[in-house]
């Protein structure tokens, strides 16, 4: 794992050098949206909504809207007076029992790793977690901006880790606007209820459940592979993606050259000799050496072309000064 942030846990006068890491990862399924007839992929330019015009990425800044649609304009200078989210400390602000936490409130994980320095103090802090059986509520800043989160112990095959979590904002949790009335429920359902909850009853064991919607989808494209059901792109089928591109800004001149002299145009033609060519560079050395010959010989017929012309009308003079002389 590389580490994304580091700093100090500080808890009274006790700092304790840490490395954040994150501690979880996505193995959600993900797609690329692409053309449904060839596979190309789909690109997005950023235009402006006013004039129309694509906008360069130095040129995009920050827009606040208000709630009658006016938009304020945020530049670098107004984030730089803003309360300072630079900071490198974990500040414990109190330990609270653990169980008054509602799990709602989590949002991201990371690990804690010590610094050699501050292994011992590290460990002190584990073991006093572990024995309030509480968790301590801290603040951090991460990714410019100040969090409230909870540092608590997780106990690991290698031995405990403290996991800090950074959790949602009290205002950020919303209240559900709608009420349940299940009307009046009977003791037996109540007790048939109980039964069907013991019946289930167990330890939670995560190794126990799968995603089955990614294995499904893996299976999927395994088969439509093996079926020959793919879009062979151009990206897709060469394994150097800016070669490829410049061979095919290259057909696309040479076709383009051919329409305009209203030659017919084979789509793979150009790129299939582009490719003999590249394989076998003696027999296009070859080509080359052939082509200066043909212009000389082009050059002779020419030249001998012309000196016949200058012969032939040399000798229509002289048979006409020859026809004169003689009336």
């Amino acid at each position: 794992m590389r580490a994304i942030w580091k700093g100090a846990v500080s808890f009274g006068l006790v700092s304790v050098p840490v490395k954040l890491y994150a501690a979880t990862e996505s193995h959600d399924v993900s797609f690329r949206q692409v053309h449904a007839q060839d596979g190309g992929r789909i690109k997005y330019q950023r235009v402006c909504s006013i004039d129309g015009e694509e906008v360069p990425y130095a040129d995009i800044a920050k827009g606040y809207e208000t709630e009658d649609g006016e938009m304020v304009i945020l530049g670098d200078d107004d984030f730089a007076e803003l309360p300072s989210a630079s900071s490198r400390e974990i500040s414990v602000e109190k330990f609270v029992p653990s169980d008054q936490i509602d799990p709602m409130l989590f949002e991201k994980s990371y690990y804690l790793e010590p610094e050699k320095s501050g292994a011992k103090a590290y460990a002190l802090l584990v073991q006093a977690l572990q024995d309030a059986d509480r968790m301590a509520v801290v603040t951090v800043a991460l990714r410019n901006r100040t969090s409230v989160a909870v540092l608590r112990v997780r106990d690991f095959e290698g031995g405990p880790v403290i996991v800090l979590q950074t959790m949602m904002w009290p205002d950020e949790i919303r209240t559900p606007d709608f009420a349940v009335d299940g009307g009046e429920v009977k003791p037996a359902e109540v007790k048939m209820a109980q039964m069907l909850v013991e019946t289930l009853a167990g330890d939670f064991d995560p190794a126990e459940f799968e995603d089955d919607y990614a294995e499904a989808v893996e299976a999927l494209v395994k088969a439509k592979i093996e079926g020959g059901e793919v879009k062979r792109t151009a990206t897709a089928t060469k394994s150097s993606g800016e070669v490829v591109d410049l061979l095919a800004a290259l057909q696309r001149s040479v076709n383009a050259a051919k329409k305009g002299r209203g030659e017919s145009v084979d789509e793979d033609e150009g790129a299939e000799e582009a490719e003999e060519g590249a394989e076998k560079p003696t027999a296009k050395k070859g080509a080359a050496k052939k082509a200066p010959a043909k212009k000389s010989a082009a050059k002779k017929s020419a030249s001998t072309k012309k000196t016949t012309t200058k012969g032939t009308t040399a000798k229509k003079t002289t048979k006409k000064a020859a026809a004169r002389k003689a009336s």
